[in-house]
């Protein structure tokens, strides 16, 4: 295999990553919001643990970015 033809695979499949870091962070939100619907009282509490799971879904993304760009 040519090192470019790797390179190029190494790069999709770090903009694959990227993709299913955003599909996560929707689904966490969708249900963070779905839960402080049901159960309103909870809302403070759950939004501020919703923030962090975004958070490090986040940074999975941000280091396949970086990974692209060295690549």
């Amino acid at each position: 295999m040519e090192i470019e033809s790797a390179r190029l695979i190494a790069k999709g499949m770090a903009i694959l990553a990227m993709v299913g870091t955003a599909a996560g962070e929707g689904y966490i939100i969708g249900k963070a919001m779905e839960a402080i619907g049901r159960n309103p009282d909870v809302g403070d509490s759950l939004f501020t643990k919703m923030i962090v799971g975004v958070a490090m879904c986040e940074s999975t993304a941000i280091y396949a970015f970086v990974a692209f760009f060295l690549m």
